[in-house]
């Protein structure tokens, strides 16, 4: 088994164990089955260990999974009510690829990008050869390395936007994850900009 398939096993038994299968109305037996040709595709895989296993909102509807992240037990929350956090959609070339789940390579808070505003972010990750992240990739950070939020910073999430504008983000607020928004034309000195490398869906590793 290699350090990657090894990695997305973990992080499926944490989600797993924080209640999605639930969220997506099933067992987890079937949860995980679903999950099962990616992990199984990674065997041979020479990624390493930091990737991302996302399911996509057609598994599991965002909506509700920010309350299932924690840090030093204190939950997560969002002041947003659900339809709102449902309207941030993945932008044109940042759709994730096929199947219930994926991975994300070589994910980043964006420390590199903090107090920039979003758009001029987006051109500078743009220049990088870099892709912003979307809400789904990084609510799955602020769920597998919470400690991120703590050690490195928040994070806004370019590669959603709502159709007013707004970019999702995810910060530290009251000694918890907090899910909020910002306008493209703001910044805060206490956010960066999420990015990845490649994302990457089961038919890349057949």
């Amino acid at each position: 088994m290699s350090i990657a398939s090894q990695e997305a096993r973990r992080q499926l038994d944490r989600i797993v164990a924080l209640g999605y299968p639930d969220v997506a109305d099933m067992s987890a037996a079937a949860f995980r089955a679903l999950a099962n040709p990616l992990i199984t595709a990674l065997q041979d895989s020479d990624l390493g260990a930091n990737i991302l296993l996302v399911p996509t909102r057609e598994l599991v509807s965002p909506e509700s999974l920010i309350a299932r992240t924690s840090i030093y037990r204190m939950a997560g929350f969002t002041t947003m009510p659900p339809r709102d956090i449902a309207s941030f959609l993945p932008q044109d070339g940042f759709e994730p690829p096929e199947g219930p789940f994926y991975l994300v390579v070589d994910p980043h808070t964006g420390t590199c990008y903090v107090n920039r505003e979003p758009d001029v972010a987006r051109k500078l990750i743009d220049s990088d050869e870099r892709l912003p992240l979307t809400l789904e990739e990084g609510l799955a950070i602020a769920t597998q390395h919470p400690e991120w939020l703590l050690e490195k910073n928040g994070f806004n999430l370019l590669g959603s936007r709502s159709a007013d504008g707004r970019v999702p983000s995810i910060w530290m607020s009251q000694n918890a994850p907090r899910l909020g928004a910002v306008w493209p034309n703001s910044r805060h000195t206490w956010l960066g900009n999420a990015y990845c490398i490649a994302r990457r869906g089961v038919s890349l590793f057949i």
